[in-house]
């Protein structure tokens, strides 16, 4: 790691905490560029449901790595993290902050640690793909649950390729997913800040999201990439508001249900967030409703003490 660089700054916590916007301004502040690490905003089209933010709410700051991928394209932790390190080399190199924004917990690590992902096994990784096809993501859910409890937290019980790749390396290692990852090493020097809000306010916030999702054409949205190739997608069709939405068009639920769905399907989500990010002790919590945030977040940034 190059110590005289400067360090990769990640700004990271449950989804509708206020990340982007103090990003953007702590980047304006300390000159710094924005690296994405929400893994839907990965993905072209998906603009409205993933809160992307467009030129007016990037303030002038170059945004990296959003509109990677088509729907129809599995997401790539691996090819990710090559890309986003490949930015972040890029900036450092050119005395730029690289700040690293998003709220994808594995997709923050595996770019700032050494983390080496378990081998997969063709055979093992199909046969569990067909029982998922024959009996549903929520049985596969229910096995890991009873396996590994942890596991099962972290992964929406809809989320049938996560629960795949989990009950994989689980058959393949012979024990817990989340033991069969090395305790990481930094690969760069990093400050992380979380954010976070009362769980009552930000349950309102998400309401308040959705609500502007629909105002601001979601549906339509949905309609325009389901033509391109969504349902194929096996990551970018299953993303909140997105899956609720297509359940929608295909008569499963009904419009205000879609709508609903996506509301509590958002709180579970941000709560199996919470959960992930917390268990970071190298992380700095700050309360996203302080009205001093970007001067406390940058207190943290320029103390003396940064990287490992």
């Amino acid at each position: 790691m190059d110590q005289s660089a400067p360090p990769v700054v990640a700004v990271v916590g449950p989804t509708a905490t206020g990340k982007t916007a103090l990003a953007v301004a702590l980047a304006r502040r300390l000159g710094g560029e924005v690296v994405n690490a929400d893994s839907m905003q990965l993905y072209r089209g998906m603009d409205i449901g993933t809160a992307k933010p467009d030129a007016a709410e990037r303030g002038g700051v170059p945004h990296h790595l959003l509109d990677l991928w088509h729907v129809r394209e599995p997401a790539s932790v691996a090819e990710y993290r090559q890309r986003a390190r490949a930015e972040i080399d890029r900036l450092r190199a050119a005395g730029t902050v690289p700040f690293l924004v998003g709220g994808s917990g594995l997709y923050v690590r595996a770019v700032l640690d050494e983390l080496n992902f378990p081998g997969t096994d063709p055979a093992v990784r199909a046969r569990l793909e067909a029982e998922l096809a024959a009996v549903g993501p929520a049985t596969l859910h229910g096995r890991l649950a009873g396996l590994d409890p942890a596991a099962a937290a972290a992964v929406l019980p809809s989320n049938g390729r996560r629960i795949v790749r989990a009950l994989e390396v689980i058959e393949l290692t012979g024990g817990p997913f989340r033991a069969a990852l090395p305790d990481p090493r930094p690969h760069y020097p990093a400050v992380v800040v979380g954010l976070d809000r009362a769980p009552a306010e930000l349950d309102q916030r998400i309401a308040v999201r959705v609500d502007r999702m629909w105002a601001a054409g979601f549906v339509d949205e949905v309609a325009a990439l389901a033509a391109v190739g969504l349902r194929e997608g096996p990551t970018a069709s299953r993303a909140l508001g997105y899956a609720q939405v297509l359940a929608q068009f295909d008569g499963v639920l009904s419009a205000d249900e879609a709508r609903e769905r996506t509301v509590t399907t958002t709180r579970r989500f941000v709560r199996r967030q919470r959960s992930w990010f917390r268990r970071d002790a190298t992380t700095t919590w700050l309360d996203a409703a302080r009205p001093d945030l970007a001067d406390a977040a940058t207190a943290v940034i320029t103390a003396p003490t940064i990287g490992p």
